[in-house]
Order: structure tokens, then C-alpha cells, then sequence
């Protein structure tokens, strides 16, 4: 099992990023926040996971291994893979699927793409108290760097991207995205921001549902 990588950082997509490790290029599967924090041709570390199936071996990528061992975590639950399990923490950081569990918010956990009323009482009775209280740790996917500012709408753009690739409609992410920039009033914004506006997004979205 590949448990991290630590090498130099080939290319970052809209979902994956390419970490060259001693001449070899692992294909990263990951969450925008985790991505946010990537930069080509820098050095990052990431905790990941692989999931084998009989016809392929998928690398996933993680800020740090809380991250990494609650997406291994949730997909204990029936009808929960990997897929579903990243757009979990794409949506909501562990503290906040932990929080989220124990207090039985299907509200909360109806969020995330993919998942329903059934599928997060599911959830919240499969995993019991399986992940733990919350650590107050911060959110992952801050690599080091991270901080570094970048221009706002590169990044609204990523977000809209992102939303797209959890199933929202192309319009509806870019409205969203703007609204949330606008209430934040900012010119520009750090990788942390990003996961933020992500979230908050994807807060906005929550409240259009049926």
C-alpha cells in the first residue's frame, strides 16, 4: 500500500494532480481543497489511499491522514465508494462530517452531491461513532505555501469547475460562486479561501434543492 507521496508536484487538474516521485508520475485523485494547495514545480506531501479493484489501482490524495483515514472510514458504509466518499470531504471537512454524524444533521450531509435523506440516515447509523470526536484541527489541504494570493477570478473559475465535476449545472455553480465573492468583498484570495468559497458554494446550492 502507498500510504504517501512526498515529490514534486508535475500538474494539477480540475480532480488529480501528477506528483513526481524519483522519475515516476503518480496520478492523485483529490478534493479542490487538497488541489488548492498544490502548485506545479513546488515539493508537497500528500497522505494517500489506494483503492484495488480487480481491472485498476486508484491513487487518492489528502491534505494530511485525518483526512486520508475518514474517506477510508465512510466508505465502510454500504453504497458508499470512493467517489462518493471524496465528494464527502470536497463538501464538508472531517470535523464537520464528524460533527455532522454524531448530531444526526441529514441536513448537513444531504449537501453532498450524491447523497440522500436514506443515504445519510445510512450514514449516521453505520458509522455511529466510528470517526471519533472532532479534533478542532484545521482544515486540510493547506500546504505549505498556500497562503500565497492568488487572483480571484482563476479561482472562481476553479470553484465553478469544481462544482461542475460534483454534478451542478455550469450556471447555476457560476452564480453561486459569484455570490459568495460578492458577500466576501475581496479582491483576492489565498488556497484556504478557496476551499472556503468551495464550501460556501456548495452551502448556497444546498438551499436551491428540489
Amino acid at each position: 500500500m502507498i500510504a504517501s507521496l512526498t515529490g514534486t508536484v508535475a500538474h494539477v487538474g480540475l480532480d488529480r494532480a501528477v506528483v513526481d516521485v524519483g522519475g515516476v508520475g503518480y496520478l492523485v485523485h483529490a478534493t479542490p481543497t487538497t488541489l488548492a494547495g498544490l502548485h506545479v514545480g513546488e515539493t508537497a506531501g500528500v497522505a494517500t489511499s489506494m483503492v484495488v479493484r480487480e481491472d485498476s489501482m486508484t491513487l487518492y490524495g489528502f491534505g494530511d491522514p485525518d483526512e486520508r483515514d475518514v474517506f477510508e472510514a465512510v466508505q465502510t458504509v454500504s453504497g458508499v465508494g470512493p467517489r462518493l466518499a471524496l465528494a464527502m470531504l470536497a463538501v464538508h471537512t472531517p470535523d464537520a462530517l464528524r460533527r455532522a454524524v454524531a448530531g444526526e444533521d441529514l441536513a448537513a450531509l444531504t449537501r453532498v452531491p450524491g447523497i440522500g435523506r436514506k443515504g445519510a440516515q445510512r450514514l449516521v447509523l453505520e458509522l455511529g461513532d466510528r470517526l471519533g470526536p472532532p479534533s478542532g484541527v484545521s482544515p486540510a489541504g493547506a500546504a505549505p505555501g498556500s497562503a500565497t494570493e492568488v487572483n480571484v477570478a482563476d479561482h472562481s473559475e476553479r470553484v465553478v469547475e469544481a462544482l461542475a465535476g460534483l454534478g451542478w449545472p455550469a450556471k447555476q455553480a457560476d452564480d453561486a460562486v459569484a455570490k459568495v465573492l460578492a458577500e466576501a468583498g475581496t479582491d483576492a484570495v489565498t488556497a484556504d479561501d478557496v476551499a472556503s468559497t468551495l464550501r460556501a458554494a456548495l452551502r448556497v446550492l444546498g438551499g436551491h434543492r428540489g
